[in-house]
């Protein structure tokens, strides 16, 4: 049974799919419920997955699809709810709710309490700041970011090992919040995957047919590599440190 705010906000999510086609922005369901805060939202949000009303696709910032609708919604019943499609059934609507635009990237303190206004984002593994290590891992968990930390599109995160972006001021043991991206321009920082099997945080630069993995610290060698054997996995866009 869903309480009186999980009930109207399931039906302003279903009725923005149904009229425009994308879902509202947790902005806009803030201002329709009457909250003070989006972190309510996020409350309501995660409490209506865990009974099998929404989906929030994975490893996607704020993608929301409406599996189905309470069977005690006036005019409706159960062979009218949204259930998970089947091949015979029509796809459902999945549309990204656009972000506001990420704050510049500086450490975001974790201090044990959860910040207002936040979101989930899958941590994905490790990222080397030193001798690449392996290539990035599944989602091993997840973390809540507030959202002025994101743009638009796709994020996660990865915990950083090794000190060659000290001087960027990127610790051992810092997380960070890389956007997905497959381009990079001269000078950001980026997870680079090399020869499809190792992944490191670096400096991006492209000179010709070579791209160059440049280290923020002087006891590190600039890396200069084939084009081909480079992929760019993603942007560097926040940092989260931890003090014990």
């Amino acid at each position: 049974m869903l309480t009186r705010k999980q009930h109207e906000l399931l039906l302003f999510i279903h009725d923005r799919l149904q009229s425009v086609g994308i879902p509202p922005s947790f902005d806009e369901m803030k201002e329709a419920l009457d909250l003070k805060s989006k972190s309510g939202i996020h409350r309501l949000i995660t409490a209506l997955e865990e009974r099998g009303f929404i989906r929030r696709l994975p490893n996607r910032a704020r993608a929301l699809e409406v599996l189905r609708l309470p069977d005690s919604l006036s005019g409706k019943d159960s062979s009218s709810s949204l259930a998970v499609p089947t091949a015979s059934d029509a796809p459902i609507s999945r549309q990204v709710i656009p972000l506001p635009k990420r704050a510049e990237i500086e450490p975001v303190v974790a201090r044990g309490e959860p910040a207002n206004d936040s979101m989930p984002v899958p941590v994905m593994g490790r990222i080397a700041a030193g001798v690449p290590i392996s290539a990035i891992q599944q989602n091993s968990r997840s973390i809540a970011l507030p959202v002025e930390m994101f743009g638009a599109g796709e994020h996660y995160a990865l915990d950083v090992k090794g000190d060659s972006m000290v001087d960027a001021g990127i610790l051992d043991g810092d997380t960070v919040l890389i956007q997905r991206s497959e381009t990079a321009t001269a000078g950001e920082i980026v997870v680079a995957l090399i020869d499809d099997e190792e992944a490191t945080l670096k400096r991006f630069r492209r000179r010709g047919s070579v791209v160059e993995l440049e280290a923020a610290n002087p006891a590190y060698e600039t890396r200069i590599l084939e084009a081909g054997r480079v992929k760019v996995q993603g942007r560097l866009v926040g940092l989260i440190r931890r003090y014990h």
